[in-house]
């Protein structure tokens, strides 16, 4: 039996496959059968130009999409440096109403304390300052802290 004749009994067959991809039942008479070692029938070529532009399209979107991804993670990246840059140097800038002496750097989770008075000699308040540049907001840790701050969860220890 030769190629071209099992294709035809295929064809005239009750037989039906499953879709690899979809899963769905089609009869295989509906299908284009061809011998995959010879030259390809005008038909799957057709199909084959046609999954071959999708493709490329596709990747173009992709190509578009993490350029996009990348120069917004970059945007991204150089937003936060100089905002770490910032947090450092920002308590002792001429118009940062909180004395220099009075700021202790933490930087995390939080950027600064301040004990208001405590280069006078007496400590009348605490300050927990968080320094945002831009549209930052803040993130899970900072709004925990906010969040124990304002409800007075605030204890003094003394270990030894």
């Amino acid at each position: 039996m030769s190629k071209e004749q099992l294709i035809q009994k295929l064809k005239a067959a009750s037989l039906y496959a499953e879709c690899p991809k979809c899963h769905g039942e089609f009869k295989l008479g509906d299908a284009l059968l061809f011998d995959g070692l010879g030259p390809f029938p005008h038909e799957a070529l057709e199909v084959q130009a046609q999954l071959q532009a999708e493709i490329e399209k596709r990747a173009k979107q992709l190509d578009k999409r993490s350029a996009m991804a990348d120069a917004g993670a970059e945007q991204r990246a150089i937003a936060s440096g100089l905002g770490k840059i910032l947090e450092t140097v920002i308590p002792a800038h001429r118009d940062f109403k909180i004395p220099l002496y009075d700021c202790r750097p933490l930087y995390e989770p939080i950027d600064l304390i301040a004990f208001n008075g405590l280069g006078k000699g007496e400590v009348s308040s605490l300050d927990f300052i968080e320094i945002k540049t831009g549209k930052a907001r803040l993130n899970e840790h900072e709004k925990a802290v906010k969040e124990a701050v304002e409800s007075n969860k605030v204890d003094y220890k003394v270990i030894k």
